[in-house]
């Protein structure tokens, strides 16, 4: 096999075997805590916990997008998260992990990332950092090698996964997020916390996790214009893998 399908087919095993863990991780870190938030004077402070879970729930799921920024420790590894998401249609963004930075873009049915040279270099040897380079890849977004990378596009599954019923939820004291007040929801049993607005409409404004695997992730930019446009140019996997 010559030197560069070689470096293609490393790289696409690699990207099977580990596409940064980032959909696991984020869905853990969701699963940490629940909450929500409200408008000004909607009374979420006088709710218990699982009310305040409750209006959370429903107004996340009438939202039509968000931008998401934090980052969190895995096996003693740090992630980022940079994206913004399009219920619906998807999402576009940043994920970096032990150095390497990936861009990221889902839309209309295909995932696409595009990695620093150094991520090219770590999955597929020098040849295919310099094949790779300044490319993104293409794949389709509902299944194969990058569909966990896709699922964190998903506006709707992230959701659904941060506001779960978790274990026993305690409400917190009240605090600030970016300068908008905020009631705290903690699940006792995981460790987490969430900070749910007390002004404007039930969204979730931040979910931090304690422990060895800490993080903080921060939900803003609720319901503001995300456009997304395809890569032109990218190179599609199926080709990568066929040597072609």
């Amino acid at each position: 096999m010559a030197t560069g399908a070689r470096s293609r087919v490393c790289a696409m095993s690699y990207l099977r075997r580990s596409p940064l863990a980032a959909a696991a991780l984020f869905a853990a870190l969701f699963a940490a805590g629940c909450g929500s938030s409200s408008p000004s004077g909607n009374g979420v402070e006088s709710k218990s916990a699982t009310q305040i879970l409750e209006a959370t729930k429903l107004a996340a799921s009438e939202a039509t997008s968000v931008h998401i920024a934090g980052s969190l420790v895995s096996g003693g590894k740090p992630i980022t998260l940079d994206m913004e998401l399009l219920a619906g249609k998807g999402g576009k963004g940043k994920i970096g992990q032990e150095g390497f930075t990936i861009e990221l873009v889902q839309t209309e049915g295909s995932v696409y990332i595009n990695g620093s040279a150094a991520f090219y270099r770590h999955v597929g040897g020098t040849a295919a950092a310099q094949l790779l380079q300044g490319r993104w890849l293409k794949a389709p977004s509902g299944s194969g090698e990058l569909a966990s990378l896709a699922s964190l596009t998903n506006l709707s599954k992230l959701i659904d996964t941060a506001l779960a019923n978790h274990g026993s939820l305690v409400k917190g004291a009240k605090t600030t997020i970016e300068g908008q007040p905020a009631i705290a929801v903690s699940d006792t049993a995981k460790g987490g916390t969430l900070y749910v607005a007390t002004t404007g409409k039930a969204l979730p404004l931040e979910i931090a996790k304690s422990g060895p695997e800490s993080g903080k992730v921060l939900l803003n930019r609720w319901n503001q214009p995300v456009t997304l446009t395809p890569p032109k140019n990218a190179i599609d996997i199926s080709k990568l893998q066929s040597g072609g």
